[in-house]
This record gives structure tokens, sequence and C-alpha cells, in this order.
């Protein structure tokens, strides 16, 4: 029997997470659930998988959270060392790590640093403290299982030591796959009066608002191929974004040989998060099998120029050091601002870009310089939004 804390529970994975466990209730038992802002939701859940411990982001929500629990014997904790706290707890086994965006690095790097299987689906982890991060894999022997369906379908396609390198292991390189988003055939005119209604109505996945954003402007697929950069040792140009609208393939693996492996499957992220949770064994996720007469299968380059996150994503991961953490803080700010209606689709990439200008890169050497990164770079990108609209006041239009 598993014990298993879910950071974000409330969340896209979490929900899907909990669907996997119902199918199989003599191996895995919930033994925390946490939630940002979401009190009832995480109340019917804590009330139907009755955890030890429940946290939620604010002291105050605790109050909110007793009352709708009355009758449980969960325990409620709040902040961010309480999620550290059941992430690193001696008696769970097994992380998801689904909370999102920056607020999701500490805990997982507790579940990391206490060994703990960690299925990780918060790529910001790994895009803001790579090198942090797989070395405290490495030295506290924990063990690392993707989420994220083309990382997991990646880590199907490689062979069981492919960390002793992808050279080594004859592999040339890492397609990378991408729906495109809603976007995928707009016109640079027609992006320009997106709305955010628009954006968070992804044609495939049901996903949180943040990363549905992050998904129709491609900066998701710049965030995973940072991720997948560190997860697999691969350099940036061993990894290769190809549009796949359909989001059947969810990633391939090429070899020296002209060999391509790659995994299919429905558009479901049960189905990764089983194959994580089950590793190395399989288990029932409540998927159907793929028909692939009813399918066809179409693959093409992205447009970089509509799309310039793409561009921004590399060009972090090639820079190193806080570079990525500069990006990934510079982009929230960004996404909450377009999704608040207080700038425009196409701004996103022009104000991560200005804090990447702005704001130099220095060693990622220590957890301090990438927050104190993180940090400055939120405080330039706001400073960005408010000469943004300074500018558009003094507009004559």
């Amino acid at each position: 029997m598993q014990q298993l804390t879910i950071l974000g529970a409330t969340g896209s994975i979490g929900q899907s997470t909990l669907a996997v466990l119902t199918y199989h209730p003599e191996r895995y038992r919930v033994f925390a659930l946490t939630a940002h802002s979401r009190i009832e939701e995480l109340a019917e859940l804590c009330q139907r998988y009755q955890p030890r411990y429940a946290v939620v982001a604010h002291v105050e929500d605790i109050p909110r959270l007793q009352a709708l629990l009355s009758t449980t014997v969960t325990e409620i904790l709040a902040g961010t060392e309480a999620l550290a706290f059941v992430a690193s707890h001696q008696d769970c086994d097994t992380v998801m790590a689904a909370i999102v965006g920056a607020a999701g690095l500490l805990p997982t790097l507790a579940a990391v640093t206490a060994g703990k299987r960690v299925l990780l689906a918060n790529k910001e982890a790994l895009v803001m403290a790579g090198s942090l991060f797989m070395q405290a894999v490495i030295e506290h022997g924990a063990t690392l299982l993707p989420i994220d369906s083309e990382h997991n379908a990646i880590f199907q396609c490689l062979p069981s030591h492919y960390p002793q390198g992808l050279a080594k292991v004859g592999v040339e390189r890492i397609l990378l796959t991408a729906s495109g988003g809603p976007f995928r055939e707009f016109t640079a005119e027609q992006l320009a009066t997106v709305t955010p209604a628009q954006a968070c109505k992804h044609p495939k996945w049901v996903m949180g608002r943040k990363i549905s954003v992050d998904s129709a402007t491609l900066m998701n697929k710049g965030l995973e191929l940072i991720e997948a950069c560190w997860l697999f040792s691969a350099t940036p140009e061993q990894v290769k974004i190809v549009i796949h609208p359909q989001s059947i393939v969810h990633s391939l693996v090429q070899y020296v040989d002209g060999s391509t492996l790659a995994q299919l499957g429905n558009p479901d992220m049960r189905t990764p998060i089983a194959n994580a949770l089950a590793w190395p064994e399989r288990i029932h996720a409540g998927v159907s099998a793929l028909d692939l007469v009813q399918h066809h299968l179409d693959f093409y380059p992205p447009d970089e120029r509509r799309f310039p996150c793409l561009r921004l994503a590399r060009e972090a991961m090639a820079k190193g050091g806080t570079a990525p953490a500069i990006l990934n803080a510079a982009n929230e700010v960004a996404v909450e601002a377009f999704l608040a209606e207080r700038l425009p689709f196409i701004a996103i990439p022009q104000l991560i870009e200005a804090v990447l200008t702005q704001l130099p890169m220095s060693p990622a050497d220590n957890l301090d310089t990438i927050l104190s990164a993180d940090q400055q770079a939120r405080i330039i990108a706001h400073d960005w939004l408010m000469q943004y609209h300074s500018d558009l006041v003094k507009s004559p239009d």
C-alpha cells in the first residue's frame, strides 16, 4: 500500500490522479491533499479520501476548511512549510508534484531531498532550478518520473540506461510534439484580438487557465523543451518541436540507426499518471485503447514568428544560469495580466523579452540566487506593465 501526497489536488492533474487511484484501492492510499484557493473542492476530496493531512495556502483558510470537515480526522495545515512537510513526511512514499508555477519548486524539492518517488507535473521546478534539482535527485536517491504526456512518452521510448548519455545509447534527437494550441492557424491580425476565454479553450486537453494560455502562446512547449533538456541530459539542439494537432503521438525519439520510436494514445492525462504511479509495472488507467483507423496524423514545424515564446525559451536555456527562472517569472506575470485583461495576447512575449533583456543572467549555483532572480524578474515585469498602461493613456488612439 503506497501512501500518496498530491500537491495541487484540485487541479486537473490532481483530479486525474485521484481518478486513477479509484481503480486501485488495494495499492494506493491518499496521505495528504493540498490546494491553493479551492477550499470547497478540497473539502469534498477530503471527505471522500480521508487523508491524514490537508494543506491550504493561507492560515485564514483553516477555519473555513475545518467547518466543512467537522466529521473527518484530517489534520489541516497551511503555508509553504506545510507543503514541504507533507511532501517529505516519513510516512509518505510517493508525491504527485502538480502545483502550477514557481510555487511548486520548494515542496517538490523537499520531496526530492527526502528521497521520495516524485511524479513531476510541475515543469517550473526544473525550468527554474534544473541543475540543483537533478543534482538533488542523484544525491538523495529520489526516483523522478515525468508526468507531462510528452516527457512521459519520451521516457517510455528511451532505453532504461539513458542516464549514461543520449549519445551512448544511440539517441540522435528527441521530437517533442505540440498540439499548436487553439490559435495555430490564426494570422497575426487575429492573434491581436484573442480573448482569455478563447485562449483557455484548448482543442484537445482539459487544463487549468494558466497552462492553457501557455499552450496558446507555445510557451508551454518552450518550458517543456527546457524540462526535457534536464530530464534527459539533452542539449537544446537535440530537442526538436513538432506541431501535431491531433495529440495522438505524444512524443518521439530518433536513433542513429534510422529508427524512430513513438508513444501513442488518446489525449488523456490518466495514461502518463498511471504509467508513473506503477512504473515499472502497468496498471489500468480507465482510458480506452487507441483506434488508429479513426485518426489521420499531421506533423509540421512551429512558426516562431507568430509564436516567439518558443524562441525565447530556447534562447534562455542556451544562456543557462538564472535565464530560465527569469523567463518563467516574467511569463507568469504576463499570463496573469492577460487573464485579467490587462495585457493583450500578442504583448505576452514582448513583456517576457523585455525582462530577459533588462535583467542579466547570473550563475544558478544556489537556491537563494534562483529565488532572488525570480523576484527581481517579477518586479521588472510589473514595472513594464505599469509603463505599458501609462503609454496607452498617453497614446492618442
